[in-house]
């Protein structure tokens, strides 16, 4: 069985970076945190998963050829191998050389993205870009409800 092509972004998605972001600066961090990305070394270390992201990666995985697809702050050489732990230490070998870094995400070949942001060429998306956070895809049990449904279509 050939299985569909799922890229999933890490920030937003998989990663709440806002919610370490204001542990690590204050209340006011949200709306820096661009900035904020740039220019703290040690943000991206030690975030804790969304809800529910983690049991629903074990799921799809079951199901769809997964990639965790991933943009990192150029001026930020750090959070290329912050990331790169992340996603050891939270989905072992689930991710094993599963991890793409781009500021292209457009470039990419596959069935479905599911990224929080249109930046960075997600919005461009090929296949279905699915965005995290909107109407009938506000948390991960609705995006695992669709998917799983997808794929028996």
């Amino acid at each position: 069985m050939n299985k569909k092509i799922l890229y999933i972004d890490l920030d937003g998605v998989m990663v709440d970076l806002e919610a370490h972001a204001i542990k690590r600066h204050g209340p006011d961090a949200v709306e820096h945190l661009g900035r904020l990305t740039s220019v703290d070394k040690e943000l991206f270390e030690n975030p804790e998963p969304i809800h529910g992201s983690l049991d629903a990666v074990k799921k799809l995985s079951t199901k769809y050829d997964i990639f965790f697809l991933s943009t990192a702050p150029w001026s930020n050489v750090e959070s290329w191998s912050s990331k790169r732990r992340w996603v050891q230490k939270h989905l072992g070998q689930l991710a094993h050389k599963r991890l793409i870094l781009s500021h292209r995400k457009d470039l990419l070949m596959g069935d479905y993205l599911i990224d929080d942001r249109p930046n960075n060429g997600a919005a461009e998306f090929k296949g279905q870009w699915i965005q995290f956070g909107t109407d009938g895809f506000k948390n991960w049990d609705q995006i695992l409800n669709y998917l799983l449904l997808m794929v028996k279509l």
